[in-house]
């Protein structure tokens, strides 16, 4: 099956571009709620796996050793913003791991901020990797490095103990052996990993309706990641950031956690209407992350009845403007689940 359109672009009346994507929603037991496209497509799952890289550092016991908080551990699933008090959280992480700045491998990064940014610029500031949106789940693994004995100096290389731990956790999460998992190299300099849409969602979904094959310790382990997205979610995204605006929206309803190149993924906890919650996850076939993800999240959860019909409504759909502000257009969705 083909990528099907997601949204649309449209100036006056008239369709000026589209983007086509896939997307589903399981239950927590697997299930297929919807599925528009071909969820069997294989894409990396980028920045959207980091609930699932920070998992390993409880299971360790590393968190409890260097007392994280939640606020810190919700850093380390997070794609900050670089906003003041994510670089102080981070700085925070480093110290208690006995780790500085310096020690980061994710590389320099402007922040997403652009309050804050600018307001380097007037400074003269200059960024550095504790402003990388990857800071937090960096300096776990640097925390979850030192705690296991690891290499310290390797820890972002695929070979590495902690980066093993991580990979044998997303094949039992998503039920992708590990030697049918692709990898490729982060933005963060991290491996990342490729896995059909579906297994997206599922892993999700199993982070608040948990298999038999999960454990107690990976139960505890998979319901404080939950429980710190929900509780900080400023440090999952940031100000005006959508991760961290969908959270506010719905406070302590569900998790969301962007990933570049267009991945969205979501787990929406157990209520009245989804009795064993849902995963969801989607892809902008063309690499979208400005314009279509969005109007297409915040839709989908409106058909699936976890938002008010009017909460960030501004968002979907979403208005184009000219350079003199006035409205010429706007992007909406152009899809209907068949629940």
């Amino acid at each position: 099956m083909e990528a099907e359109i997601l949204a649309e672009v449209v100036r006056g009346a008239t369709i000026e571009s589209i983007h086509r994507g896939h997307l589903i929603v399981v239950e927590g037991n697997g299930e297929t709620v919807a599925q528009i496209g071909n969820p069997e497509t294989i894409t990396f799952w980028r920045s959207s796996a980091k609930p699932f890289q920070a998992i390993p550092f409880l299971l360790n016991g590393g968190a409890k050793r260097f007392e994280f908080s939640e606020k810190e551990i919700a850093l380390a699933c997070g794609s900050h913003s670089g906003e003041s008090f994510h670089v102080a959280t981070a700085e925070k992480m480093l110290f208690k791991g006995g780790f500085s700045e310096s020690d980061l491998q994710c590389g320099r990064q402007v922040p997403f901020d652009e309050k804050t940014w600018k307001q380097m610029i007037k400074n003269d500031v200059e960024p550095t990797p504790l402003h990388n949106n990857c800071s937090g789940k960096h300096a776990a693994m640097l925390a979850s490095a030192r705690h296991t004995g690891a290499d310290i100096l390797t820890y972002h290389h695929l070979e590495n103990p902690v980066q093993q731990k991580i990979l044998e956790l997303i094949s039992h999460v998503s039920g992708i052996a590990k030697e049918q998992i692709k990898i490729g190299i982060d933005g963060c300099a991290l491996p990342t990993f490729a896995l059909p849409i579906r297994a997206m969602a599922r892993s999700f979904a199993s982070l608040v309706c948990y298999p038999s094959s999960f454990d107690e310790n990976l139960r505890a382990a998979s319901q404080r990641v939950v429980s710190a997205m929900m509780d900080y979610p400023e440090m999952i995204g940031g100000t005006d950031r959508l991760d961290t605006l969908i959270m506010q929206a719905a406070p302590h309803k569900l998790i969301s956690k962007i990933g570049a190149e267009g991945v969205m993924t979501a787990a929406v906890l157990p209520n009245e209407k989804w009795k064993t919650g849902l995963g969801i996850a989607f892809k902008i076939e063309d690499g979208d992350d400005k314009r279509a993800r969005a109007v297409v999240f915040i839709e989908l959860l409106r058909q699936l009845e976890i938002f008010d019909a009017e909460t960030l409504r501004h968002f979907s759909p979403m208005q184009i403007t000219n350079r003199r502000d006035e409205k010429v257009g706007e992007i909406v969705s152009s899809f209907t689940l068949t629940l």
